[in-house]
């Protein structure tokens, strides 16, 4: 059976470079009519969307409080048919590539926030070429310095795979059925549900805890033996 790791955030020395960035646009938190919830999601990132031209563009290029629902709802179906079918899009979801400063020199990969990864062009082809699946390096529009650094890409990870029920802690009500909002914390031991799980894919970002990021063995591996420096791995269980 395919073993599963966390991909959890570098410690100092494997993370070299840093940024300063926010993705171009993104929805707004919102107030729940139905649990009276004020959130917003993180996790749920769509660095390949393009909202150019999108008439609601100036309005989700801003950080705000949506109070009103069903203009919420009505902003996440005109988003709707642009992303992949199934796709989350919860309150906080955010779209579009990273703008703002960057510094290198840069590691392989740059894991600065946990549910973010920036990788080097240079690595992402090696991991092409060890026959990796579903990797996708999108561009950005951070400005590198010094000028003559090599840039990076962000990879857009598809959110797939769950957290096992046995996981979550009892007293957690079920998903609110209005806005999605589940209300509970990363477990201290996360389990994966086995039968969530994709064949198809060696990097994703769990659908109920979009802030998780999970590789598989391949994708372990492979960044070993090419000594792709910047991650860090720690196993997680599968039932």
């Amino acid at each position: 059976m395919t073993r599963f790791f966390h991909l959890e955030r570098g410690d100092g020395e494997r993370q070299k470079g840093t940024y300063k960035a926010r993705h171009k646009w993104g929805l707004p938190g919102v107030t729940c009519p139905h649990c009276h919830a004020t959130w917003a999601s993180t996790g749920f990132n769509y660095p390949a969307l393009d909202l150019t031209n999108h008439p609601a563009a100036k309005k989700l290029a801003k950080a705000y409080l949506e109070k009103d629902f069903e203009e919420f709802e009505l902003l996440c179906e005109q988003l709707r048919p642009l992303l992949p079918p199934d796709s989350p899009l919860m309150p906080g979801a955010l779209f579009g590539p990273l703008v703002g400063t960057a510094r290198g020199p840069f590691a392989a990969f740059l894991q600065q926030y946990g549910d973010v990864v920036l990788v080097r062009p240079d690595a992402l082809a090696r991991l092409h070429g060890a026959g990796l699946r579903g990797l996708k390096g999108v561009s950005t529009e951070l400005r590198f310095r010094p000028k003559d650094v090599e840039e990076l890409l962000e990879l857009a990870v598809e959110p797939r795979g769950l957290l096992h029920p046995d996981c979550i802690p009892r007293s957690t009500q079920p998903p609110c059925p209005k806005c999605g909002r589940h209300g509970f914390s990363l477990p201290k031991e996360p389990v994966l549900d086995a039968a969530s799980l994709p064949l198809d894919l060696d990097l994703m970002r769990l659908r109920n805890f979009a802030m998780v990021l999970v590789v598989t063995q391949r994708f372990k591996d492979a960044v070993e033996q090419l000594e792709l420096d910047g991650l860090s791995f720690r196993e997680l269980p599968v039932r």
